[in-house]
């Protein structure tokens, strides 16, 4: 009786509460100023990564932010009127990466009227990604790859392309080439654990994911080995049944940060999943502690006592 008991109530936790993980959201901030050191207001700032695409403006003060940005590497390119500036920062949970630029203007002089057009040709492409107009935008850099076949950043925007279609093996390829060209870019990596893990090609995702966080690690500025790649780790290896080596990524994640509540959370639904029902606890427990707002929070909380009173019998 005890052990139908304990299938029935894992079963009912399971499906209320644990889902599937998905990769942790993150935040991008910065103010932006002119020549002069004074802020610019109504700015455009767009914010391209490897699964979405967010644009939003500055404010009075010249500052903007963007909430809900899955963890990675993200190019911030800030315009208004004829001045732009970029900037690449790694997003990662719990602290937000800050993105600070002063717009200059943009540089033409000294290029050829050739190399001015595959730059133009290359800055339609990308303002067509931004904007959503994917077909537009695979025509545009296909066309500017074969007038400049060494453009690594062109291969990747073409793959994030790609992938936003869905076009898996067309992603692969131009993602690979982009890593031919520039290897040490940890971009690319990212890009094609997102297209192995959507194609649940899972032991190739976390070979990706390795690998893009040993190049962010030796990336100035970068925060290769930390909790939210860890947690990352753990992610692609859950969603492949993996359990007990997600458990491991989840425990050291939650060590490197014992305030990251996602990585307790993911622990918990992990555990739940080898039966291990007592550390399950131990893990939503502290998840609770952290993160009692959390909209998974009231579920977990409404499963606790049911997770309990297993262990007192």
């Amino acid at each position: 009786m005890r052990t139908h008991l304990y299938r029935g109530v894992l079963a009912l936790a399971v499906a209320l509460v644990f889902s599937a993980p998905a990769l942790a959201q993150g935040i991008v901030k910065g103010k932006v100023v002119d020549e002069k050191g004074q802020p610019v207001t109504d700015a455009k700032v767009t914010i391209q990564g490897p699964a979405r695409n967010a644009e939003t403006k500055t404010n009075n003060k010249g500052e903007y932010v963007q909430v809900g940005l899955q963890s990675g590497r993200y190019t911030v390119t800030v315009s208004k009127d004829k001045l732009v500036a970029t900037q690449q920062v790694n997003v990662t949970q719990g602290t937000p990466a800050e993105a600070n630029m002063t717009l200059v203007p943009q540089a033409t002089a000294g290029l050829s009227p050739e190399q001015r057009a595959v730059q133009e040709a290359a800055a339609a492409a990308i303002d067509a990604l931004r904007a959503g107009r994917d077909d537009e935008a695979i025509a545009k850099l296909n066309d500017v790859v074969t007038k400049l076949p060494t453009c690594s950043d062109c291969y990747y925007n073409l793959g994030l392309a790609y992938t936003h279609k869905q076009q898996w093996a067309e992603a692969e390829a131009a993602l690979k080439k982009s890593i031919e060209i520039k290897p040490t870019n940890p971009d690319p990596y990212n890009g094609l654990a997102n297209v192995y893990n959507a194609q649940k090609r899972f032991d190739e995702a976390l070979a990706m994911n390795q690998k893009a966080t040993e190049l962010a690690g030796s990336t100035p500025g970068a925060g290769g080995g930390n909790a939210e790649a860890i947690y990352n780790q753990g992610v692609v290896l859950f969603n492949a049944g993996k359990y007990a080596d997600a458990k491991v990524q989840f425990e050291n994640a939650s060590k490197a940060d014992p305030n990251n509540a996602n990585a307790f959370y993911q622990l918990g639904m992990t555990n739940l999943n080898l039966g291990q029902i007592p550390e399950a606890v131990s893990a939503l427990e502290t998840f609770m502690k952290l993160a009692p707002n959390d909209p998974k929070a009231a579920q977990v909380q409404a499963s606790l006592p049911a997770l309990q009173q297993m262990i007192k019998k």
